[in-house]
């Protein structure tokens, strides 16, 4: 008879509240346009879309090239058409398809987010959030 004295965990490896969520620390919309444009240019070689979540403000498309930034790469969602944060960053991470998602402190904070379940993935995460 074989004996075995090891412990079962039950701990689920599909989540995780350890996810790396990114904190962009901006001053004013000068700065934030500024370091948007670098994560999406850093983004933009991944595969998949960059999903912006209630952006304060989102560049125009002759900057965003002017940039070397693939506009047909973003996704925008308001935040009037947003009813459960939650839900949709599960929804985008589980998705498969997105490369990174970027969220503003107006809709979430870097703690709020720590705190949800989110699946693991690689899916980048960005929180802006005023100095």
């Amino acid at each position: 008879m074989l004996h075995n004295n090891a412990l079962l965990t039950t701990k689920s490896p599909t989540y995780c509240t350890l996810n790396k969520i990114n904190a962009v620390h901006v001053e004013d919309e000068i700065v934030a346009s500024l370091e948007l444009l670098k994560v999406l240019h850093k983004c933009q070689h991944k595969h998949g879309w960059t999903l912006l979540i209630a952006p304060d403000n989102v560049p125009n498309k002759s900057l965003l090239e002017s940039n070397s930034v693939d506009a047909s790469k973003l996704l925008v969602i308001r935040q009037k058409h947003i009813y459960d944060l939650e839900y949709v960053l599960k929804s985008a991470i589980i998705n498969g398809n997105f490369a990174a998602v970027v969220l503003w402190t107006d809709i979430a904070n870097v703690e709020g987010i720590n705190k949800m379940e989110l699946p693991v993935s690689d899916v980048a995460i960005h929180c802006f959030q005023r100095a």
